[in-house]
């Protein structure tokens, strides 16, 4: 039925456009910043929603859609939001975008003070900034940045020593301490492909397909899905391209029927010996997944609040993507905001299928 008063509508869609825009600015809601801009008659200023100066009387306040329209109305831009300038969160962005490259491109980790310097923030402000964006400190990206750098050195360089060096280590004596979380093995072992490492597997069928079950010295370093087991085993080979593959013995079989069991019917996971190899961020977020309760699931923006970095949902959900310990590490629980089932690194099918075991 048409409006009995079609002469009013556009006025009062006006009006509700500005009471929205006025609750905005109540709450100084920096979601609309950038979508309108508000003036004040009494100062001669305009501001971004979310500024934080003390809020003005509604009777004194104009809407612009820009800072242009803002501008050519008479008004100069605030100095505390500098609405004519970007938005905050993508000053931030830029900032630790920044960072991050200073931080690659270095020799030596640079300090916090200089780093903070650099982007031209407080190093309290900027150390808080940066973990809210990545999920780890600055301290920790720079660590994993030369840890990468040092997998990358020890496949080119001439000794295990030049590559430590190389990858921005000052002692070999640091390397060395952490080297077996860093790489799963001694970096010599590591820089021959893992040459004197012996990986025992085996693959068997499941209600999921079949399972390549493999274990290192220190414990079961990968549980992969897939449809064929060939492929399984070429799989581990790229993995471990120089390590010495030797199917399992009888005490690997039973381990590999009690993880079998454990894929066919999730629930509590057995007491395994576990080489979980990873950044420490990855571990950080496996770490979380094992503590969703068999049957229920959680999104990937709720891991990464539970792992104290809200906004790193998108690389909670790439640790979930290079998980390679099916089932016992859950990644199957973790879903999308909505609830939806996203992907899955070993198909969105056996994720829905171990999350209908759990539920059963």
């Amino acid at each position: 039925m048409p409006s009995p008063l079609p002469h009013l509508a556009p006025a009062l869609a006006a009006a509700l456009s500005d009471r929205a825009r006025w609750s905005a600015v109540l709450a100084r809601d920096a979601s609309f910043d950038g979508r309108f801009y508000y003036s004040v008659s009494t100062t001669g200023i305009y501001c971004r929603p979310s500024c934080p100066a003390r809020r003005p009387k509604r009777d004194h306040v104009g809407f612009h859609d820009s800072p242009a329209a803002a501008e050519a109305a008479g008004f100069r831009a605030c100095k505390r939001c500098r609405p004519n300038e970007a938005p905050l969160a993508a000053q931030h962005a830029d900032r630790i975008a920044r960072a991050c490259r200073l931080i690659e491109a270095a020799e030596t980790p640079p300090s916090l003070a200089a780093l903070a310097e650099a982007v031209g923030l407080s190093p309290y402000h900027f150390h808080r900034l940066f973990k809210a964006a990545l999920g780890v400190t600055p301290k920790a990206y720079a660590t994993a940045h030369r840890n990468t750098r040092a997998r990358a050195a020890l496949s080119a360089a001439t000794t295990v020593t030049e590559a430590i060096y190389d990858a921005g280590f000052n002692s070999n004596g640091r390397f060395y301490a952490n080297s077996a979380q860093v790489l799963g093995m001694t970096p010599s072992t590591f820089r021959a492909g893992g040459a004197d490492e012996e990986i025992r597997y085996a693959v068997a069928p499941s209600s999921l397909g079949w399972v390549l079950v493999a274990a290192s010295g220190k414990g079961v370093c990968a549980i992969v899905l897939g449809d064929k087991p060939d492929a399984l085993v070429e799989d581990l080979k790229g993995q471990f391209p120089r390590a010495g593959l030797v199917g399992g013995d009888k005490d690997f079989e039973r381990l590999t029927t009690k993880i079998i069991a454990f894929v066919d019917a999730p629930g509590t996971p057995p007491d395994l010996p576990l080489d979980i190899r990873g950044t420490a961020f990855q571990h950080r977020v496996w770490e979380a997944l094992t503590r969703i309760p068999a049957g229920t699931t959680a999104s990937y923006a709720e891991i990464a609040k539970a792992i104290g970095a809200p906004r790193a949902a998108r690389a909670v959900a790439r640790a979930c993507a290079a998980n390679r310990l099916a089932v016992v590490i859950p990644c199957h629980r973790v879903v999308r905001g909505d609830g939806s089932l996203s992907g899955y690194r070993w198909g969105v099918t056996r994720k829905r299928a171990l999350l209908d075991k759990e539920k059963a």
